[in-house]
């Protein structure tokens, strides 16, 4: 859990600083993913793990706030 907290709460201050909404720090960690997936070498793998980073922000701001009601 800390390991994801401190990188987070990281982004969500350089995010401040820099302006940057939470949809473009959305867009640049879903590019950031899928330049990871693309250095995959074997075809199944990659697209396995494109298609699990294919959610769109507003898919993604949806969820988020079910998951906040409940």
């Amino acid at each position: 859990m800390a390991q994801f907290v401190v990188p987070a709460a990281t982004a969500s201050i350089v995010f401040a600083l820099a302006g940057c909404t939470w949809q473009q720090g959305y867009s640049a960690g879903q590019e950031w993913q899928r330049n990871s997936c693309n250095r995959l070498i074997e075809a199944t793998e990659r697209e396995r793990c494109l298609s699990n980073n294919s959610m769109s922000y507003d898919d993604y701001r949806r969820g988020t706030d079910a998951r906040k009601k409940d």
